[in-house]
């Protein structure tokens, strides 16, 4: 999978945990929706360059 097709991919689940998170808040999913949508999140941001950096994953010439 290229890197812009991996790209699209994240972008389209990250709308989709939105539209989940907003449907668990409203009461229209059930709430194991909403421990999906979480730990997507907390992937996400687990990886992040700044995260990363915290845990020294990634140096600052590993930039993209």
């Amino acid at each position: 999978m290229s890197e812009a097709t991996s790209e699209t991919v994240k972008h389209a689940v990250d709308a989709l945990s939105i539209v989940t998170v907003v449907g668990t808040l409203a009461d229209m999913l059930p709430s194991i929706a909403a421990v999906f949508t979480i730990v997507w999140t907390v992937i996400r941001i687990y990886e992040t360059d700044t995260v990363q950096g915290w845990f020294g994953k990634k140096g600052s010439g590993d930039a993209e």
